[in-house]
Formats: C-alpha cells, structure tokens, sequence
C-alpha cells in the first residue's frame, strides 16, 4: 500500500524533532503490526488549500501509478486562516470551493481521508479554524469523504497548546504530534483499511 499524506505543515510535522510528525508515527504503527506501506509526505509550510488545489494531483500521479494499491490522506486550513493585511490569506468560501474540487476528484481515484485542521496558539485564528473545520466537515460529509475533526480536542490539550506556544506559536513537539497520531490512530475511517 502507498499512501500519499497532502497538506501543510502539520502534515510535514513542522516543529517535531524526530521529523516524524503525526503521519511518520501513524504509519509506523500500521508497519509494527505487519502492514508493508510506503508513505509519501507532501506536507509544505504556508501552503493555503488554494496552492494544495494546484499541486496534489500531479504530486500523487508520480507516487501512485493505476496498479498499485493507492491512499489518499489529506490536512490543510490553518494556513487559510492566517491574517495578512487584515484579510485571510484565503476566505473561507474559497476554501470550501477548493476542497470540495480537491475532494471529488480525490475520491474517484483513491480511498481518501480527511483529517481537520489543529489548532495553534492564537485564540483568535483558533475561532476561524474551528470555523473552518465545522465547514470542511459538513462538506465532507456530503462529499461521503470520512472527516476527522481533531480540533475539538487539541484546543483542550495542555500538552499541544504548550508545546506550540513554546516552540513557533503554531507546531508542536512531539508530545503534540504523537497526540494528533493517536487521534487518527483511534478513528475507525484509518483502522478499516488494514
């Protein structure tokens, strides 16, 4: 299996210094318990769901050729959120346009997940990311495109906050991530494909 994790800089695992983020740790588990996987990270800083629009399929079509067994991961909107000159670096109607066009041809190609958006250290970027996250969830659901919604709980871990307020304002440690990896590792959307 090849999976192909496409987003930001969460999905890099910006700020872990074991560059392992949550998708090296998930992936890992998954190889412990006998499963052969090739990962294939195409997580880059700042990018918006408006440059990820652009880029993911002709980054996936290099990594999963038709015959083999192929997965898709996807993680972005933080970077939306961000404010530059008193504006979203992308409002949240594009966002949504962009991701439901990412989505629906994403799903006739491969299994595809979606996971939400986490939190950083700024309150009021946290308020449009839950925003946005609610947003991107109801489009996934209507998409039938299971969504993860880690946001609800990373705003009320201590260790995710702290560790983002001591690092960048933004990522996490590895405390952090290995949070993150054991949401998605408890969500039965990633546990039914092995």
């Amino acid at each position: 299996m090849r999976i192909c994790f496409v987003g930001d800089s969460f999905v890099n695992g910006t700020g872990d210094p074991h560059y392992l983020g949550w998708t090296g740790r998930i992936v890992a588990d998954a190889c412990q318990k006998g499963h052969d996987i090739t990962l294939y990270n195409l997580g880059i800083r700042r990018e918006t769901t408006a440059d990820i629009a652009d880029r993911w399929f002709a980054e996936i079509s290099r990594r999963l050729p038709p015959e083999v067994d192929g997965r898709l991961v996807f993680s972005f909107g933080v970077n939306d959120t961000t404010e530059e000159e008193g504006k979203y670096r992308v409002d949240p109607e594009s966002s949504i346009a962009h991701t439901r066009k990412i989505l629906t041809r994403a799903k006739r190609l491969y299994p595809t997940l979606m996971v939400g958006p986490p939190p950083v250290g700024d309150r009021l970027q946290n308020q449009a990311i839950a925003e946005l996250s609610d947003r991107f969830e109801g489009l996934c659901e209507s998409l039938e495109v299971p969504f993860l919604d880690v946001f609800k709980s990373l705003v009320r871990s201590p260790m995710w906050i702290q560790e983002a307020a001591g690092n960048d304002g933004a990522h996490p440690q590895q405390g952090g991530y290995q949070e993150l990896a054991d949401l998605v590792l408890a969500w039965p959307s990633w546990r039914q494909w092995f």
